[in-house]
């Protein structure tokens, strides 16, 4: 841990309530119990760290003692504070959560742990050569990862402590600061501590980051305020003795304190509104704290009738709170010499919740007048604690929403539990969920990178392709110079893919795989047919054109897939001759036979029945009865039947209308005989996923529905472990179809079952 901590809080007292929180575990263990623990840690690493040096340059033993310095600062208990000196002792350890563990118990190894293994990661982070918008991800991810380790607060406690240790070192050297850690600082550490609540390292780190980021515009605001410093202090402090003495006379008690304004808030808000410093009205600024809000009114009443009021510049943030919960009156007035004021009053409660933040509440109302060190852990007490914890959480959510815009998913700290965060060699952080893969690492850095995946290296260590990753780790992929993926990463069983999106390429990726080898078996029949009648000639994408297709590929697909008929490219390329048509009508002379049993068809209509001599059921989409259906009067072999949805009929329709003829189904049997009735040739297509004994699973299913199964057409591809087959089965009539396709489709290893 080389590297300066990167954050917490420094020095107010405001903070101890959140401080405590997250410093106080429930149980103690007995070598913490045991004399001063900052005492005992201080002597345990000063051997460790004495000459050693930080990659900032500090002093290693020098900022763990300021890093204790900004804890006990804001409030922190004497656990936290001797936190700071294992932290960085444990970098020179051979195993330092085991030594540490032995010596002073779990708490402080699993945040010694924690806080070196956060530690490692955003130095990474830093150190990587990024342009400008992966340094704006970057960013986005290590305030993520913040929020990752924020189940243990002590962790993000030690991390802001730390980093505003290191900002006051360079101030105090008066070195130019690291840019990539003066903008996390500014953009990371900072918002995360006005988020806790802990202003004044908010502030603190808000003007030590202008100081290095622009240090023209800082210098220039810090003369401004020089400038009329002892003549603001002076007036504030006059201001804050009459305001006293008014409300005193009006039998209101209250606290007024005098509030300096910081450097960079003062520039935000002069580059935010266009203002000159003359123009900031709230540089000069009173506090006023009352006991109730019926007060906090009274208060601001006698404000008014002692100063003028500057128009628009009141907001009752009692009567309409903001959105974390911060309530008080503001009032811009005219001081005595003519100057804006702010004024802010709250109530005491309000003043509490503004300072000290979420949770901290909690914890003041519990130690009441004994202080923390009285405070009994009792049940009810952990119950509170717990509460508090997770309103730090929500909290800490709430911010990531700020900046990412994203909607609230998980409550209570589990939107925390579902990420982690890993490096490429280059040191740039990929974000995967929570037990994501090496699979998912590539596939999150390039499709094709996923693809030919064959093995990774974690922390420079070969590990199998499912092994979980943890934060922190760095991953290299082992690619091959091509190839696709296994099946066997869809298993979910095997554990290789936990990424939605990475198991969503996979599959694409077959799905591909299958349409090529769908169109590649289209082409080869339709060149085979054209070799035969001798066209090789014929360029493929205009023959496709002819036949209503967009282009060869959509014409070879769906040849491949047995939907379109090889015969229309038979009749395209020999074209019919006209057939004779009186009015442009086709007249069909039924046989007398028929015409006797009653099912000739009325005005020219064909009736399909079992004698229906002059029809044929066409083989490309094979109708059965209740099916809509078309006629087609073909050269030769009387009148085709095709259903009404079949694509080639629509082919030939759009082709050669005048060839289309309403046809019906006739009888089941004859009208006074005891005939069988008639049954119909169907195609049903089944996709699975290929193993032993599949066929005969799927023909016993056909036998128990007593569907006589006529031929079987099957095609597997291993490499894929996928089968495809085709039932030609016949059947009455198709209502009991999609029943016995619901049987067949429930076969282990089924994936579809359909009517062709």
């Amino acid at each position: 841990m080389k590297t300066a901590a990167p954050g917490a809080a420094a020095g107010a007292p405001d903070a101890a309530a959140i401080v405590h929180l997250a410093s106080a575990p429930a149980t103690a263990a007995p070598a913490e119990a045991a004399g001063d623990p900052v005492a005992r840690a201080r002597a345990f690493a000063e051997p460790l760290l004495a000459g050693q040096a930080l990659d900032t340059g500090e002093d290693a033993l020098a900022h763990a003692d300021g890093v204790a310095a900004v804890l006990r600062g804001i409030g922190g208990a004497p656990a936290l504070c001797a936190a700071s000196y294992l932290v960085y002792a444990g970098d020179y350890l051979q195993r330092p959560e085991e030594v540490v563990r032995k010596a002073f118990g779990e708490s402080y190894a699993s945040l010694v742990s924690l806080t070196r293994q956060l530690v490692q990661i955003q130095r990474a982070a830093r150190e990587a050569q990024l342009g400008a918008a992966q340094r704006a991800e970057q960013t986005e991810r290590n305030r993520k990862m913040l929020l990752a380790f924020s189940r243990d607060l002590r962790v993000v406690l030690l991390r802001l402590a730390s980093r505003l240790q290191t900002l006051r070192w360079f101030a105090a050297e008066r070195r130019p600061c690291p840019l990539a850690l003066a903008v996390e600082s500014q953009q990371v550490f900072a918002p995360l501590a006005n988020r806790l609540g802990i202003w004044q390292v908010k502030w603190e780190l808000e003007d030590l980051s202008f100081r290095f980021l622009q240090p023209a515009e800082y210098q220039r605001i810090a003369r401004l305020v020089d400038e009329t410093r002892a003549e603001r202090e002076r007036s504030v402090d006059a201001a804050r003795a009459g305001l006293a003495a008014l409300l005193a006379r009006a039998g209101l008690a209250a606290d007024v304190q005098g509030r300096p304004k910081h450097l960079y808030s003062i520039w935000k808000k002069m580059q935010g509104k266009g203002l000159d410093f003359a123009q900031v009205l709230d540089a000069r600024a009173l506090r006023v704290i009352v006991d109730d809000v019926p007060a906090c009114y009274a208060a601001l009443a006698r404000v008014h009738e002692a100063w003028t009021p500057v128009d628009g510049e009141f907001d009752d943030y009692i009567a309409r709170p903001k959105p974390n919960g911060y309530q008080s009156l503001h009032t811009v007035v005219r001081g005595a010499d003519g100057r804006p004021l702010e004024v802010q009053i709250r109530t005491r409660a309000m003043h509490e919740h503004a300072e000290h933040g979420v949770a901290a509440h909690w914890m003041y109302k519990e130690a009441g007048v004994r202080g923390y060190a009285g405070v009994t852990a009792s049940g009810e007490f952990e119950e509170r604690i717990a509460e508090a914890r997770k309103a730090v959480l929500r909290e800490l959510l709430a911010w990531e929403r700020d900046f990412s815009g994203q909607a609230a998913g998980a409550g209570d700290g589990a939107a925390f539990d579902d990420r982690i965060y890993v490096f490429t060699p280059q040191a740039t952080i990929i974000d995967l969920p929570a037990g994501g893969t090496p699979v998912d690492f590539a596939y999150s850095l390039h499709t094709d990178l996923g693809h030919r995946c064959r093995g990774a290296r974690v922390d420079g260590a070969m590990v199998p392709l499912n092994t979980p990753l943890r934060s922190g780790q760095t991953v290299e992929v082992v690619a091959a110079k091509e190839g696709g993926p296994s099946l066997d990463w869809l298993n979910a069983e095997l554990g290789y893919l936990k990424s939605p999106r990475a198991r969503a390429k996979v599959r694409a990726w077959f799905n591909a795989q299958a349409q090529a080898q769908t169109v590649a078996r289209g082409r080869e029949a339709v060149e085979k047919l054209l070799q035969r009648e001798g066209r090789t000639a014929i360029k493929l994408d205009a023959l496709a054109e002819q036949l209503g297709f967009r282009n060869a590929e959509a014409l070879f697909e769906v040849v491949g897939k047995d939907e379109y008929s090889l015969r229309h490219i038979e009749q395209l390329l020999h074209p019919a001759e006209a057939v004779p048509a009186d009015d442009d009508r086709i007249v069909l002379h039924r046989p007398r036979s028929e015409a006797a049993d009653g099912r000739a068809g009325k005005g020219g209509v064909l009736v399909v029945g079992i004698d229906s001599l002059l029809t044929t059921l066409a083989r490309c989409c094979r109708p059965a009865p209740p099916d809509a259906i078309a006629g087609f009067v073909t050269r030769g072999r009387g009148v085709a039947v095709h259903r009404r949805d079949c694509s080639n009929l629509r082919h030939m329709a759009a082709r050669d209308p005048g060839r289309v003829i309403e046809v019906a189904w006739g009888e089941r049997g004859a009208a006074g005989g005891a005939r069988e009735p008639a049954v119909y040739p169907l195609d049903v297509l089944v996709e699975a996923s290929d193993r032993q004994g599949l066929l005969r699973d799927i023909s016993e299913v056909f036998a128990k529905e007593k569907v006589n199964v006529t031929g079987v057409h099957t095609q597997s591809a291993r490499d894929r472990g996928t089968a495809w087959m085709t039932f030609t089965v016949e059947v009455a009539d198709t209502t009991r179809l999609a029943a016995v396709l619901q049987r067949v489709a429930q076969v282990a290893g089924v994936r579809h079952a359909r009517r062709k």
